[in-house]
């Protein structure tokens, strides 16, 4: 999506999402390598329960020169117990040009009641089942107008209010930009370092909550929903990782903070299952094998304990393995 030359002005100083708007609709490119078509609003659906935000009132956002606009997209299924800290922290964000966009799997518990009560700093949502969370992200990539995205779903939240203004400063030749995370369990939080790049081939070495990419990148390589159920985002990145074209640039500071009863935390197996079948498809040695082999059992006690132990030892035996 390109940038038009409209008058910007603001609706409400107090949010990151209500500084910079325009009543001209941003211009709509799709390229032919594109994998998917750009929209401003997403196709009618059957399943469609409710859609709004300032789109539909005739609001909307644009990329400017010295301020690029970053998209943030937050997926949600049945998540009113979060969601309205991860909204809060997005639009209370210091930097100016961001846009937010909730897809909504159908939520059937109040988390729509607090989307609509964040209506008017929400660019736009909607409610309607979806493919599961890489198919609603992958949503959110076509309806996106920014030059950068992020994915901020139910739960997470970034982990200070001038995150969004280390992305918007500069970075012209940069392809995406990660940093560090907080990880949240049940009774107590811990700081995770991304780690260096090459070690892609063991796992997420930062998390897709910290990472910020180029939309551009994003349509050309979007979350593949089929194949992998539990490790897409994992592989969206070793793509990017191990893409000569790419370039990267790491912040050291502390992205987000997020909550490690995700849907991949409680799909253990699966999780290093598919991650072991990506990784092969960089690194050949076999001392994968064997790293991945220990990965698998070592989960058979950490799932024992977690399901048969309270969350108050659960937690005590992860800090201890964590010291």
């Amino acid at each position: 999506m390109n940038q038009n030359n409209t008058e910007v002005f603001g609706l409400d100083s107090q949010y990151s999402t209500t500084r910079c708007v325009t009543r001209t609709p941003p211009v709509i490119v799709n390229n032919p390598e594109d994998k998917f078509e750009s929209l401003l609003f997403l196709p009618e659906n059957s399943e469609r329960k409710a859609e709004g935000g300032l789109r539909t009132q005739g609001y909307f956002k644009h990329n400017q020169t010295e301020k690029p606009l970053i998209s943030v997209i937050t997926v949600v299924f049945n998540g009113a117990e979060y969601l309205e800290q991860t909204i809060n922290s997005i639009i209370e964000q210091t930097y100016d040009n961001v846009e937010y966009i909730i897809i909504d799997g159908g939520s059937m518990d109040g988390t729509l009641d607090i989307i609509k009560k964040y209506a008017g700093q929400i660019d736009y949502w909607v409610s309607e089942r979806d493919e599961g969370i890489y198919g609603a992200m992958n949503k959110g990539v076509s309806v996106a107008s920014g030059q950068w995205l992020n994915f901020m779903n139910a739960g997470d939240w970034f982990y200070s209010d001038d995150v969004i203004t280390l992305i918007g400063d500069g970075h012209a030749d940069i392809d995406f930009i990660y940093g560090d995370h907080e990880l949240r369990y049940p009774t107590f939080n811990t700081f995770y370092n991304a780690l260096p790049l090459p070690e892609v081939w063991k796992g997420m070495v930062f998390s897709h909550q910290s990472l910020f990419v180029k939309r551009l990148l994003m349509i050309k390589s979007p979350f593949n929903t089929t194949k992998y159920k539990t490790s897409s985002d994992y592989n969206f990145i070793s793509n990017i990782v191990f893409d000569k074209k790419t370039c990267s640039y790491y912040v050291n500071k502390c992205f987000s903070s997020v909550d490690m009863d995700g849907y991949s935390g409680n799909n253990l197996y699966n999780y290093i299952i598919e991650n072991y079948k990506i990784a092969k498809k960089y690194n050949k040695s076999y001392y994968l094998h064997i790293y991945y082999l220990y990965k698998f059992i070592s989960a058979i006690p950490k799932e024992f304990i977690k399901n048969n132990l309270s969350i108050k030892y659960v937690d005590l035996i992860r800090k201890l393995l964590k010291s």
